[in-house]
């Protein structure tokens, strides 16, 4: 473990008081901090990573076979040493909860919905797969409800209805529909646990600054790619997904250059150190300008 800012210190407390998904924290560095620098780590740089959060060489070992057993990162070899990089068959899941995390939300609709009732002549279990994934939620075991904006599968037998929820009743079949209570007590665990960083003016040194990075998107993403992202009429009045959006950009642009430096100083491919980040990583959460520009002089 490294010395931590008090704030970083109790989360990583916290990470270490229950279960935690060792493979779930590689696949949020891969897309946090290696993607944008051409995807690919050695394994002593993930190791010396993790170790800095407190977990063990062997841990990340089994992480990431793992995530290579699954699908989500391909190993080679050369020499003794062996390098990582995201599978090819991983990238589309990739970009799309990169688009979910750091791009705008989704332009707000007017509140209306469609409902899907998927008839006698479709293949259930698909269909009820496909609209899930879609963003859907069932109301009911053939009967599931999304945003107008929400695309619909391009199956047979599904019946097609938009509808408007009357006398501001939107929020209300919006929470049976989708857990809203659950994901926003989340939203403001996280703005519980984070605050404390924000209002902390000291510098946080290089690798600190990379751990507590990794951390922040860690905890964000877990919540966010399980909110429906719904528009404001469908959403209780409190709803705090976007203070928690605003923390996260801002904390995360305030962390970017140290955290940056480190990669740029330590971190290696099979080729040697990391080449400098694309263009793409500055311009992450660029819709809640100015202070993102801040951040983007360490390209200079």
């Amino acid at each position: 473990m490294i010395a931590t800012p008090h704030w970083l210190a109790a989360r990583l407390s916290a990470l270490h008081d229950g279960p935690h998904r060792t493979g779930s924290l590689v696949v949020t560095l891969f897309g946090d901090a290696i993607l944008p620098r051409g995807g690919e780590l050695s394994l002593a740089s993930l190791l010396a990573i993790m170790a800095a959060m407190g977990i063990g060489d062997g841990v990340v070992r089994t992480a990431l076979s793992r995530l290579s057993a699954e699908g989500w990162l391909e190993r080679r070899r050369i020499g003794r040493n062996a390098f990582y990089r995201l599978a090819r068959s991983a990238e589309s899941a990739f970009a799309e909860a990169s688009r979910r995390i750091y791009g705008p939300p989704p332009e707000d609709g007017d509140g209306r919905l469609l409902l899907v009732l998927i008839g006698p002549e479709a293949e259930r279990e698909r269909a009820r797969a496909a609209l899930e994934e879609a963003g859907f939620a069932a109301l009911a075991p053939t009967l599931f409800v999304a945003p107008r904006a929400c695309p619909i599968p391009e199956l047979a037998g599904l019946l097609r209805l938009e509808a408007e929820a009357l006398g501001g009743d939107g929020p209300k079949l919006a929470a049976l529909a989708w857990p809203l209570a659950t994901i926003a007590e989340r939203y403001r665990r996280f703005l519980a646990g984070w605050e404390p960083a924000l209002a902390d003016p000291a510098p946080v040194p290089p690798l600190p600054a990379l751990v507590a990075r990794v951390l922040l998107i860690h905890d964000y993403r877990r919540i966010l790619l399980k909110d429906p992202l719904l528009p404001a009429a469908l959403l209780p009045s409190d709803w705090p997904q976007t203070r928690a959006r605003a923390l996260c950009a801002r904390l995360w642009h305030r962390l970017l250059p140290a955290s940056e430096a480190w990669l740029d100083a330590h971190a290696t491919n099979a080729r040697g150190p990391l080449p400098p980040p694309g263009s793409e990583l500055f311009a992450r959460f660029a819709d809640l300008a100015p202070f993102a520009a801040a951040s983007s002089c360490y390209r200079t």
